[in-house]
């Protein structure tokens, strides 16, 4: 099987939409997402065509895609927030605070997801090398940061494959306060 990895374009906002409406319903959605279906689904097209638009033209995020190669369906799927100071951290995401009381410039990965019938192919692996290779290509961030749910450990052990460790830094899962992720950062080498 092959994919074709790359990042989205603002006109890619209904693919890009169809594609997390689709996370949402998958059973995995509980720990990997802090959103609902039925408010994703209620949003405008203004506010996908947003979410759609890139780093370098304006936007807030990055998304990387993976497409089928045979059919050119959407697969998979990660949003790069941008933490580097270009942009404000989204509402309410805690940093980590450096030796000068500042977050250190960073990438926070969000949005990770594979359809079921593609998992276990190596598209994730794909997605993030690609991820990771864009943000030290194209901003000047420090780090690359995720939250892993603790009931998640597949992914917290995939993250760690790729280079990623936890800080020791968690925080209340939004959705469920009683849960706790764990943040895991890959520093700049």
């Amino acid at each position: 099987m092959g994919y074709e990895i790359r990042t989205v374009r603002a006109d890619d906002w209904a693919e890009l939409r169809k594609l997390r409406l689709a996370a949402l319903s998958d059973p995995v959605a509980r720990v990997a997402f802090v959103d609902t279906y039925e408010k994703s689904s209620a949003q405008s097209e203004d506010f996908w065509r947003g979410r759609a638009t890139p780093i370098a033209e304006g936007g807030a995020a990055t998304n990387v895609i993976a497409a089928d190669e045979d059919d050119g369906m959407w697969v998979a799927m990660l949003a790069l927030l941008d933490e580097t100071g270009q942009c404000a951290p989204a509402a309410g995401t805690p940093g980590v605070i450096g030796e000068d009381g500042a977050t250190p410039p960073q990438i926070h990965v969000v949005s990770v997801y594979v359809r079921p019938e593609h998992r276990g192919t190596g598209v994730a692996e794909q997605l993030f090398r690609t991820a990771i290779d864009w943000t030290w290509g194209n901003t000047k961030a420090e780090r690359i940061r995720l939250w892993v749910h603790g009931d998640n450990p597949r992914a917290e052990a995939f993250y760690r494959r790729l280079g990623f460790a936890r800080t020791g830094e968690t925080m209340a899962f939004p959705p469920v306060p009683e849960e706790t992720e764990y943040e895991m950062v890959l520093a700049r080498s």
